[in-house]
């Protein structure tokens, strides 16, 4: 016999010792392994059973049975959106499916509607009180405004969330019809153009989140006349100077204002 540890004439420590494992055995006078039975070495194993006698077979494992995940719960309710912008706003700040159902810390839209510009931001900012974005990102937002020959005062101002909400399921309310209440909120508010702050908003209005800087889609303008720009989230453009230069020239082109 030879063993494939064996190189060059000098057997490896693991050749020699099964070597000699193997003439221990010869030399007792085992050489064979037999059994008086046959086997079918193809059969399936027997099923495994306990050691004590007159105990059952081991059941083998089986995965649980596989169920359909739940429908997601809708928010939308069965008899519709309300249908004027007052009765929608008294229904958006008490509806429980937003914000884990708590009422306190919602912020109402600020405006009238038919304005020149409606602004939509994905949530209020953490430090709201009675005014949506009263902040650092509303200072911004006030300077965006003047820049493009707007006030405050002139635009309809929104959130895709009634209150400040770190870090919300933005998948799982999609899925709830989040979307179709923006849209419907849209609708009622009917501006003139639509300025989206945050890729999670845009995203619930058919705008891909990486896509801050374009047009959304053309169904709005194809609809009603509206047009709408997604820009990246207010509170991530403080601390990008380039995405604030991005969002001018996104502006200008949008809007066909003229630099000075």
């Amino acid at each position: 016999m030879t063993f494939s540890g064996e190189t060059g004439g000098a057997p490896s420590l693991i050749a020699h010792e099964m070597r000699g494992a193997l003439a221990w055995w010869r030399d007792a006078g085992v050489d064979l392994d037999f059994a008086d039975e046959p086997a079918n070495w193809l059969a399936q194993p027997p099923a495994a059973v306990e050691e004590n006698a007159g105990t059952a077979p081991r059941p083998a494992f089986r995965e649980p049975p596989r169920t359909a995940p739940a429908a997601a719960h809708r928010i939308v309710p069965q008899d519709g959106l309300p249908a004027d912008l007052a009765a929608f706003t008294a229904w958006w700040l008490a509806e429980a499916d937003f914000a884990d159902g708590a009422p306190s810390g919602r912020i109402a839209p600020t405006g009238t509607p038919g304005a020149e510009l409606m602004v939509l931001a994905e949530e209020p900012e953490a430090g709201d009180g009675d005014a949506l974005l009263s902040g650092p990102q509303g200072r911004l937002l006030d300077a965006i405004l003047a820049a493009i020959g707007l006030s405050r005062d002139a635009v309809y101002l929104a959130s895709a969330l009634p209150r400040h909400t770190p870090a919300a399921d933005w998948p799982a309310l999609a899925a709830m019809g989040l979307g179709e209440v923006l849209d419907h909120h849209v609708r009622l508010a009917a501006p003139r153009r639509l300025l989206v702050f945050g890729g999670n908003a845009s995203s619930l209005l058919g705008h891909g989140t990486a896509k801050s800087g374009q047009t959304l889609p053309q169904i709005y303008h194809e609809e009603r006349g509206l047009s709408a720009l997604a820009a990246p989230a207010l509170g991530s453009l403080a601390g990008r100077p380039r995405g604030k230069a991005a969002l001018w020239r996104a502006l200008l082109d949008w809007t066909g204002t003229e630099t000075t």
